[in-house]
């Protein structure tokens, strides 16, 4: 069996991250040559005739190509480039009322169809053990169908020099505007997902996300303080022709203060405005301590609306059937039940999406076959809904699934992921910076930063990149030091204004762990810039001596 490895690549001043990167290292053209459709069928149609006739009465075979592209970059180096593949076949049947799961990355019909009856032997073994048969919500098998990430530009076939010229090019600008050290990467993901089913669906998928990360670092040599400004551009669903900037893609930030793009992205204009604002940071005022109102970009809203609304959603974390890692969910089912938990303001409507163009969530089916949707998670402020797969849908009396099941590879069992949680535009043409004009005592925030939330993913607290004061409805200084406490239902009760669709912009992690073992999964989180009123607000900064 093929073993994961992985990648350590340096995060600035936030320490190391951990990448994981599938399979084994490859030269760059043989990320171009995918397996033939009829192979796959072949293949697809072994294990599940080796299942049925191990005494299956259901299975899902998943015959996956992993392919990955990582360009890391410091100052004006490239530190490493990277191309790797991984290809293999997962097995999962249910038997006597019971998962079993296999897999192989040995592809012949024999070693398929041994991991199908092996998948079936432990299914069986497990349903010995298991109080109450699965329940599967029906699915009418679709055929024969493909889908595809839309995309102009294959990332697969821009020369390495391009994208490295392109990392280099940021970096300059990051050091001539003020930066002490940068740091840039490029990852880029392709999945050939194959997905067959004795549902009597065929379903091949080409799936295509990148993400280019930096991080620009000033440093006072007199004082060896230092500050870092990370970059805004958020993880997408698409082609290359992310970074073929374009004007008609770039958002007004208010104030003017950042440079901000809805689907195209030019990461020199962001490093030069990162080096500068890096070195500003500096010398910013420190926040002083209160109850402010809070203007969030949507680049920094992604990451509280996935930690506070989007894994609290998750069905298994609702039932406890997820808590080893990151905890399980105060949105019970007797809340849901209720149909009165005010979650939220009567504006805080979210909803779950895997149809979203360029977000990191959408597909064609999901890991069981299920057609991309879109549902309602909150309603005018009341929970509605949760994210539900084919043996949860039952549970929150749902006659199908949402379409929430996923594997990170071949040789993960696919289980509840989140799609795409976004909170929808106000209804109300609301531009930033006129949300801003009422604004006693407030403090603009955008870009990702430190956070920390409970157990039950309520009690809160976040950080982001920049800090901008607000005063008497002007946007002012930059600030320091700053970070909000809330709690989920608090927080998101406190909604007094949501910008409308012009605003709109998507952010995501690309990198989502869940489940022990650990798998990652990619997600987005869209929204409008937004206003909260009345939240606390402390000083994060550490005196010594």
């Amino acid at each position: 069996m093929e073993r994961r490895t992985f990648l350590k690549i340096g995060s600035g001043a936030a320490g190391a991250i951990l990448v994981p990167v599938f399979g084994n290292a490859i030269a760059a053209e043989e990320l171009m040559r995918p397996l033939a459709t009829a192979f796959k069928k072949t293949l697809a149609d072994v294990a599940l005739n080796a299942a049925t006739g191990a005494g299956a009465s259901y299975c899902d075979v998943r015959i996956g190509r992993y392919l990955s592209q990582y360009l890391t970059t410091r100052n004006v180096n490239i530190e490493s480039i990277a191309n790797t593949e991984s290809t293999g076949v997962g097995v999962r049947v249910i038997a006597g009322g019971a998962y079993g799961f296999a897999s192989t990355n040995d592809m012949s019909p024999d070693s398929v169809a041994e991991a199908a009856r092996q998948a079936v032997a432990i299914a069986k073994a497990n349903a010995r053990l298991q109080a109450e048969p699965l329940r599967m919500a029906p699915l009418k098998g679709v055929g024969e169908v493909s889908w595809s990430t839309p995309f102009t530009k294959d990332w697969r076939t821009v020369p390495i020099k391009e994208k490295a010229d392109m990392l280099i090019a940021a970096n300059r600008a990051g050091l001539d505007a003020g930066a002490s050290f940068m740091e840039s990467q490029l990852f880029q993901i392709n999945q050939q997902k194959y997905f067959a089913s004795t549902d009597g669906s065929y379903i091949d998928q080409d799936i295509h996300r990148l993400w280019s990360p930096f991080t620009a670092t000033a440093v006072d040599k007199a004082t060896n303080k230092f500050r870092t400004r990370d970059g805004l551009s958020s993880p997408m669903g698409m082609g290359y022709e992310f970074f073929d900037a374009k004007p008609e893609h770039k958002v007004r930030a208010a104030g003017g203060v950042a440079p901000l793009y809805t689907r195209s992205y030019d990461i020199v204009e962001d490093a030069r405005a990162a080096g500068r604002q890096a070195r500003e940071k500096l010398t910013a005022k420190s926040v002083e301590p209160g109850k402010y109102d809070l203007v969030l970009s949507p680049e920094h809203l992604f990451l509280t609306i996935h930690e506070s609304v989007g894994h609290p959603t998750e069905l298994d974390r609702v039932l406890g059937y997820e808590a080893n890692y990151a905890g399980t969910s105060f949105a019970t089912l007797d809340k849901w039940r209720s149909k009165s938990f005010k979650f939220g303001s009567e504006r805080v409507n979210f909803t779950g999406d895997k149809n979203a163009p360029a977000s990191l969530a959408a597909v064609g089916y999901d890991d069981e076959g299920v057609p991309a949707k879109s549902w309602d998670i909150i309603k005018d402020g009341i929970l509605v809904s949760y994210q539900a797969t084919r043996d949860q849908a039952h549970i929150i009396d749902e006659k199908a699934s949402h379409g929430c099941s996923f594997a990170d590879s071949w040789d993960s069992v696919q289980f509840q992921r989140m799609p795409n949680v976004s909170l929808k535009p106000g209804t109300q043409r609301l531009t930033p910076d006129e949300m801003v004009k009422d604004v006693k005592k407030g403090i603009y925030i955008l870009g990702r930063g430190s956070y920390s939330i409970d157990q039950q993913r309520y009690n809160f607290q976040f950080g982001g990149q920049l800090y901008f004061e607000i005063k008497d409805g002007k946007i002012g200084q930059q600030l320091e030091d700053v970070a909000y406490q809330s709690n989920t239902q608090e927080f998101w009760n406190a909604c007094s204004g949501i910008c409308d669709e012009r605003d709109y912009r998507l952010g995501g992690s690309f990198f989502d762990g869940k489940g022990q073992p650990s798998q990652v999964s990619a997600v987005s989180h869209g929204s409008s810039t937004t206003r909260f009123n009345g939240v606390n607000v402390i000083n994060t900064a550490r005196k010594i001596g």
